[in-house]
């Protein structure tokens, strides 16, 4: 090992040593207030009242030593006693009231007994001494106060005593006359320390439950957002399970309309195979197209989710779906449509309407003919679709699931729906819808 090696190495384990006190002391003190969550009032206030404890004791010790120096050099051990007894009863009577005391006019008369016992420590210890000890004891009933007018009370009482039996005391020991001025002089330090600590001390603890209040509102606002966060999801699902229904009966609706129109366009040409084939021809390649069409609608269906037909208007958006439903059909369908501007969603729903109307009129009834009717009156939309189909029996009619969600729609549109229907007679549908408001 090199001389420049051996001389680095003890100053780098001096340095890890150092080091590593550090780590011990600071973990020290971690420990000691890790314990103490000061977000909670009841565990600051405890921590609070070991610290004026522990500092007392403290205090006390150094007033002993002092008492101690003048009983050696004076041998004045009387007062070394009479010091020690008073010491005694001051940590008994702050650790009953600190610790073990619950009721507060028990704790009173604690505070009283440690107020008089404080004043009686000016005549053993020196100034500076005794007034700590006042100020631990006043700190201790502040800090235990709930209200602030029960500390301004004590300060008005226990401040004026103070400073009456210091300023006294400090007189005599100057050999002044004892005077109300004299008094106010030797005083008026004690005074004013007592005052800034009693400000110092309510100012703290107005901040500091002010800080207990934000603390609560963020933690209640926390909360709150989790509360939302969860209800947020909820919604997420239920609107999932709406699209996923929408998107169902625009399937039925759209491609069920179209498959169905298929099936009428083939039946009608193999019946007219034989004796007119050119017909049957036209007929197919309709249904040919058709079929296309409704592919392209179960796409738009699934991908889109849009019924709508490009830019159309509702009126030619109507008229298109009635000639794509007669077009190699041989069905008839007159009808009386007005224009109107409707949101995107009534008009897709419209147009689901009108498409499902034909399709069960075909379908179920066996209609041939169809009158469509679609006006806007009195702030309403007023759609009609009848046929002259089989019909049904009221006794024996029974919504499937087209007509079932047709209705459900209607009502989340704020309109109503009316099936009528008799035996042989045809079927009728009756629609009415709110129209927007107009700006």
């Amino acid at each position: 090992m090199s001389r420049k090696t051996k001389q680095t190495a003890p100053l780098q384990e001096n340095g890890a040593n150092k080091k590593t006190e550090e780590k011990g002391f600071r973990a020290y003190f971690v420990r000691l207030f890790g314990k103490y969550d000061f977000r909670n009032e009841a565990q600051f206030i405890f921590f609070g009242k070991w610290v004026i404890f522990a500092t007392l004791l403290f205090v006390e010790g150094l007033i002993v030593l002092q008492q101690l120096d003048v009983a050696l050099r004076e041998g004045k051990w009387w007062g070394m006693t009479l010091f020690t007894a008073l010491s005694v009863i001051l940590s008994v009577s702050v650790a009953l009231k600190l610790f073990a005391i619950r009721e507060q006019r028990k704790k009173t008369v604690f505070y009283v007994l440690d107020a008089l016992l404080a004043c009686g420590f000016v005549f053993f210890a020196s100034g500076n001494y005794s007034l700590i000890i006042y100020v631990l004891i006043l700190t201790g009933f502040y800090l235990a106060s709930d209200k602030a007018k029960f500390s301004i009370w004590l300060f008005c009482i226990s401040v004026p005593l103070y400073a009456v039996i210091y300023g006294a005391r400090t007189a005599v020991r100057l050999g002044h006359e004892v005077e109300l001025m004299v008094i106010l002089q030797e005083s008026l330090g004690a005074i004013v320390t007592l005052s800034i600590h009693f400000l110092l001390i309510q100012i703290a603890l107005a901040f500091y439950r002010q800080f207990l209040r934000l603390d609560r509102a963020l933690t209640e606002l926390g909360e709150s957002k989790k509360e939302l966060e969860k209800a947020y999801a909820v919604v997420a699902e239920v609107s999932a399970l709406e699209e996923r229904q929408r998107i169902a009966k625009d399937i039925h609706d759209t491609a069920g309309h179209s498959i169905t129109t298929v099936i009428m366009q083939t039946e009608a040409a193999k019946r007219i195979l034989d004796s007119n084939p050119e017909e049957a021809k036209n007929k197919l390649i309709a249904a040919n197209l058709q079929a296309k069409h409704a592919l392209e609608e179960l796409r738009d269906s699934v991908h889109l989710l849009s019924g709508r037909m490009g830019n159309l208007t509702l009126k030619d958006a109507l008229l298109s779906i009635i000639h794509e439903s007669t077009d190699g059909t041989g069905i008839i369908i007159r009808s009386s449509i007005d224009e109107a501007t409707v949101s995107e969603t009534k008009h897709r729903f419209l147009c689901n309407t009108l498409k499902e109307g034909i399709s069960n009129g075909l379908r179920h009834g066996g209609a041939t003919a169809f009158w469509f009717e679609f006006k806007e009156e009195d702030e309403k939309l007023h759609f009609l679709l009848s046929d002259n189909g089989k019909g049904v029996e009221k006794d024996s009619f029974t919504l499937g699931f087209g007509l079932s969600s047709l209705q459900e729609r209607a009502k989340s549109l704020g309109g109503e729906v009316e099936f009528i229907s008799e035996d042989g007679e045809g079927f009728e549908l009756r629609l009415t819808l709110p129209q927007e408001i107009k700006e």
